[in-house]
């Protein structure tokens, strides 16, 4: 019977190649999806430019894009230097640990963005639940959605303390909280709405639910320090 059961199971390298092919594949097609707006900002972008690109969305996620070669060296070079100094799951660590910055701070910048009447218009503040959603449309909401995905997905997987649902909501919410404070006290032109809390902290959330096959192993067994050495076997009494 576990014969029979190791042979309709896939090997695990061909499922990694799988997810890896996977992977690929929808980063290719989303930026073929982007590609126009997208090269619109290139040429600024290589110039080295900041207006045109970095204060504008096709700039940013072009940017994000093309930073992908550099983030996955930093992993495998954070990887490698884990896994010589005998830390075990330093590929998972280290993957969390970029994961979440690269797939964080782009958003944050995106949703820090001042508008038009930055400076001079008064801040402005939604706290009627639900009353901006129909506002927000479905771009704006997926958006939202995904402004604290990655610390979601990727904050269980590296932090045992964070493998929780109800810790990655209080997260989530208050880093969106937080967000929504600086746009209105730094008076950025935007609106500071209750709806993007509570939007926010769903998207972390759900992206947590997806990573809880990694992030509970991580609970039960944390280790990021290097395993330590066996201790030598004591040498037997001269016999009397």
């Amino acid at each position: 019977m576990n014969h029979d059961a190791s042979l309709s199971a896939p090997p695990r390298r061909t499922r990694r190649i799988v997810l890896l092919g996977l992977a690929v594949l929808g980063t290719a097609s989303a930026a073929f999806v982007v590609r126009r707006p997208l090269m619109m900002s290139a040429p600024r972008c290589m110039a080295g430019r900041w207006h045109g690109c970095f204060d504008t969305f096709n700039g940013v996620v072009l940017m994000t894009l093309v930073a992908l070669p550099l983030v996955a060296l930093v992993v495998w070079a954070l990887a490698r230097g884990r896994r010589s100094a005998g830390v075990t799951s330093a590929w998972r660590m280290s993957l969390a640990e970029v994961g979440m910055v690269h797939g964080t701070v782009p958003f944050l910048w995106l949703t820090m963005m001042p508008g038009a009447g930055a400076g001079t218009v008064p801040g402005r503040v939604s706290l009627v639940p639900l009353r901006d959603l129909v506002t927000m449309g479905p771009l704006g909401i997926v958006g939202n959605l995904l402004v604290f995905a990655a610390l979601g997905f990727f904050a269980p997987m590296r932090f045992a303390a964070q493998a929780s649902v109800p810790r990655i909501l209080a997260l989530g919410a208050g880093c969106s909280i937080l967000v929504e404070t600086a746009q209105y006290v730094l008076r950025l032109d935007r609106v500071s709405s209750v709806d993007d809390v509570l939007v926010n902290t769903a998207g972390a959330v759900l992206a947590a639910l997806a990573s809880r096959r990694w992030w509970r192993t991580t609970a039960q067994a944390p280790s990021d320090q290097p395993r330590p050495a066996p201790a030598p076997a004591p040498a037997p009494a001269p016999a009397g």
